[in-house]
């Protein structure tokens, strides 16, 4: 399944990518995107972690959301799909709400990235410690609704993010925490647009770009190393 991309990267490129062990924190309408890219990509293991089950609310913006797998909890859809796209992939579904008292249970993956794309703050703040502890490279999403035009989304340090209130929350906790190392982060240069709805609006395709553009950037970054 992997010869147009061996064709452009290289059959040592390839083989750098299938040994890869990444883990995916929240697969919604950006993690699924970046999710299936990778297992696209041939990426050896993928560890999938969410709490949530396929709800009809989805279906505007997330891979996943059929009517086939509404009901279903996301990991295990999840499974299934990534299995049927690449068998040779190493799928671990871990159907649980992550928090700074589990964390430390992503020890035993031996991780070689971390793709966070969960909407909890205290979440995404444990793995900010866990991958600066460990040394395990990160990349963070903000937030992707209320937007429209998935060209202004780049991957950036997240103390270079403007009109983000996630991205926001997250550069006070770095400067309480004396955090200096580079935290790399999806996040959009385009102001949120204001609704009258106190629900966040999607649509689907400033989700899904991102999604990809976290792939893009991890597989890249392979290539590039070792």
């Amino acid at each position: 399944m992997l010869e147009r991309l061996e064709q452009l990267i290289g059959t040592e490129n390839v083989e750098k990518i299938k040994n890869k062990r990444i883990a995916v924190v929240g697969v919604g309408g950006v993690g699924g995107y970046a999710l299936e890219a990778l297992a696209r990509s041939g990426v050896g293991t993928l560890v999938i972690i969410d709490h949530d089950v396929v709800d009809i609310t989805n279906k505007n913006r997330q891979l996943i959301a059929l009517d086939s797998t509404l009901g279903m909890k996301k990991v295990e859809a999840w499974y299934q799909r990534i299995k049927d796209i690449n068998c040779a992939c190493e799928v671990i579904p871990i159907d649980t709400f992550l928090t700074e008292e589990n964390i430390d249970n992503l020890d035993q993956y031996k991780l070689d990235y971390i793709v966070d794309t969960c909407d909890t703050i205290s979440t995404k703040k444990a793995l900010i410690k866990k991958s600066i502890s460990q040394n395990i490279p990160l990349i963070s999403c903000m937030g992707t609704g209320n937007k429209m035009d998935p060209a202004q989304l780049e991957i950036t340090d997240i103390r270079k993010t403007s009109y983000d209130p996630i991205a926001k929350i997250l550069r006070k906790f770095l400067r309480e925490e004396n955090i200096t190392q580079k935290i790399m982060a999806v996040s959009s240069k385009e102001p949120p647009i204001k609704t009258d709805k106190p629900t966040i609006a999607s649509t689907s395709f400033v989700p899904s770009s991102a999604g990809l553009l976290i792939a893009s950037c991890i597989i890249r970054q392979i290539i590039k190393k070792d």
